[in-house]
């Protein structure tokens, strides 16, 4: 059985065509599919739209949320009441195009892997927002040990063992492509030129997206903390090379009074203090949603 969750906040004009093109993409694969759409709390005619499809064809699923959980959330929830043996993901704006679907299918079925990733070549659409993608993509991959991520989203496909692998982790802070790369198993790549938004505006915003990259970063790197390390020694370099400066300024007698004792305390210790407390702080933030334990999501509804 193959299964393909994608997640759905506030898409109703894209709907029709989403529709039309994954359940293609699905019959195209095999007989034996269910899509499960997991309606993250939509306000708009989304949730209806989707009824009325399940209504005309039963291997649509609506897996509806009790409110806005987030991206990965959503992913999460669909992808733990998915049936099938091979299961795949994609967003549902229609810039990851399903009719890779039966490439990756056939990646796993006949070449052996466990996970199918979809590596972004190019981008289409907004230049800016691309651009700052791809920086959080080469700064990912320089401080973490995590090397098989490559330029990949949420777009890929997944053995049941893989994913029984990816659920096991119940973090609260999560972004699934580490995840997905951290499982290990077979990994391979599908190659594709990502498209502009099928229609309306970016469910993403730019803060969300910071949100998403420094979840991923801290979750998977301790690169903040080795930063702090290199920062204060640097400080303590700085600091010295200061002081002797100002020693020697002294006993030269063209220093400035008082200038060396405020401005090096303030300035040095100080700025380095704060981002300490920072980066400390995000951890112990991560820390404290991790020993609340919180359930991810709580579903309102499955259209089963």
């Amino acid at each position: 059985m193959f299964s393909l969750v994608i997640p759905i906040f506030n898409e109703a004009t894209l709907i029709d065509e989403l529709v039309r093109r994954t359940v293609q993409a699905a019959e195209h694969i095999t007989s034996d599919y269910e899509i499960i759409f997991v309606n993250d709390g939509s306000s708009d005619a989304s949730l209806g739209k989707l009824l009325l499809y399940r209504n005309e064809n039963r291997r649509i699923k609506v897996l509806s949320l009790s409110r806005n959980f987030g991206h990965q959330a959503a992913f999460t929830a669909g992808l733990e009441y998915s049936k099938g043996d091979i299961v795949a993901m994609m967003d549902g704006d229609l810039q990851d195009p399903p009719e890779l679907l039966a490439k990756m299918y056939s990646g796993i079925t006949k070449d052996g892997y466990d996970v199918i990733s979809g590596r972004k070549t190019g981008r289409k659409g907004n230049v800016r927002r691309n651009f700052y993608t791809l920086i959080f993509h080469k700064i990912f991959s320089h401080v973490t040990d995590i090397n098989n991520v490559g330029n990949a989203g949420n777009f890929s496909m997944m053995t049941r063992n893989a994913l029984d692998a990816l659920l096991s982790m119940n973090e609260k802070t999560r972004y699934l492509p580490g995840m997905r790369a951290f499982i290990g198993f077979r990994q391979g790549f599908v190659d594709f030129v990502r498209d502009e938004r099928y229609d309306g505006n970016p469910k993403m915003s730019y803060g969300k997206l910071v949100t998403l990259a420094f979840d991923a970063i801290f979750s998977f790197s301790r690169f903040p903390i080795t930063f702090c390390l290199y920062l204060g020694i640097t400080g303590i370099i700085v600091f010295m090379a200061a002081g002797i400066y100002v020693l020697i300024a002294k006993l030269m007698h063209f220093a400035v009074p008082g200038w060396s004792s405020t401005l090096l305390s303030i300035y040095f210790l100080g700025s380095i203090q704060l981002v300490f407390l920072g980066i400390i702080g995000e951890y112990i933030f991560r820390n404290y949603k991790e020993s609340q334990n919180r359930p991810v999501y709580f579903v309102k509804k499955f259209y089963d």
